[in-house]
């Protein structure tokens, strides 16, 4: 099993790598830069996979932290005018927020339904607050809030020390793919750890883990706070790749989205939500370009079949299937009869 577990992580870094280095040789800038969202979506849903998938903790409000990502980095970068220092502060502002959100709901003992609510609830607040900052008077420095007409315009990602040497399409993607690759095989590497065993022990029998010591509500934090600062990178990235923010980056439909992402992919993995992700956006992509279905019916549709014949999701069930028919068959049973099987 530890074999096949390097096995598949060795065959993941190859095949990211040669994403990396490879498409942006076969591939125009333009379609690059549309590509490149793909990766940046796939960054989201590993901050909630891992949230859900290993500590058990289910937030619909996983939105709230890419969208704080976006609005810190974009105000940031309008008072700074580089985009180091508020690229690494919208990793920063959305992981502290929710350590302070995950502590309250966590050593509240807030039970998981609450705990859904109000995450979906904190991230509608939000919406309605930046929805609501249209008036000359919400300005933060330099920069307006803009309410539902977002922030344009803000300086992008540049050469950390050269605000004049703006990241070009190729190599905005060779940031974003490099974080989803140092994002990923940095949480696999951290649930390898002692941390990480304690998480998936929380996450199987909680009055157990508690039993044997551990402070379960500090580990619980610790996992949403990891997820908020995954989160805030996506949405900076994000930021960077439209050069614009709007109120819907808080959203219940981009909640909801990322949700199905990592119901599709599956639980428990971090290969399976960033599959998700990339299919499901390019099935999004794919039906824009048409008016005859709605997306929000074919995306319900997506989720009520998974739910109802992938519960596991779509990568456990491939490994599933897989080890099914690697298993050698069991050898016919000897016919009644003497010692030779004869009647």
């Amino acid at each position: 099993m530890l074999e096949n577990a390097r096995n598949r992580h060795i065959l993941v870094a190859v095949i990211g790598i040669a994403i990396l280095l490879g498409l942006p040789v076969v591939v125009d800038l333009i379609t690059l830069l549309e590509l490149s969202v793909y990766v940046v979506y796939a960054i989201l849903a590993l901050s909630l996979g891992f949230i859900w998938g290993y500590g058990g903790i289910l937030c619909f409000g996983q939105a709230a932290f890419f969208g704080l990502g976006a609005y810190t980095y974009a105000v940031a970068a309008i008072n700074v005018g580089e985009s180091t220092g508020p690229f690494l502060l919208a990793i920063l502002l959305p992981l502290i927020f929710a350590a302070l959100l995950g502590a309250m709901m966590f050593y509240g003992r807030i039970s998981d339904v609450y705990m859904g609510v109000i995450t979906l609830v904190v991230s509608l607040i939000l919406f309605k607050f930046i929805n609501s900052t249209a008036n000359e008077t919400w300005i933060i420095g330099k920069a307006r809030l803009g309410g539902f007409n977002g922030i344009p315009g803000f300086p992008t990602l540049n050469m950390p020390g050269d605000p004049g040497n703006l990241l070009d399409p190729e190599q905005f993607f060779y940031v974003a793919m490099g974080l989803l690759l140092l994002v990923y095989f940095g949480l696999h590497w951290l649930m390898t750890t002692r941390f990480g065993r304690v998480v998936v022990a929380i996450r199987e029998n909680e009055t157990r883990a508690e039993l044997l010591g551990y402070d379960v509500r500090l580990y619980k934090t610790m996992i949403f706070a990891i997820g908020g600062g995954i989160g805030g990178m996506a949405g900076a990235l994000f930021a960077n790749w439209g050069n614009f923010v709007s109120p819907g980056l808080f959203g219940l439909a981009q909640s909801a989205t990322i949700i199905i992402w990592v119901i599709v992919g599956g639980l428990g993995t971090l290969i399976g939500p960033v599959i998700g992700a990339v299919l499901i956006q390019f099935i999004i992509a794919q039906l824009g370009q048409q008016s005859v279905v709605n997306n929000a019916f074919v995306l319900g549709g997506i989720l009520v079949l998974f739910v109802l014949l992938l519960p596991k999701g779509l990568m456990p069930a491939l490994g599933s299937l897989i080890r099914r028919r690697q298993r050698p068959g069991r050898r016919p049973l000897r016919q009644q009869g003497g010692p030779d099987g004869q009647q």
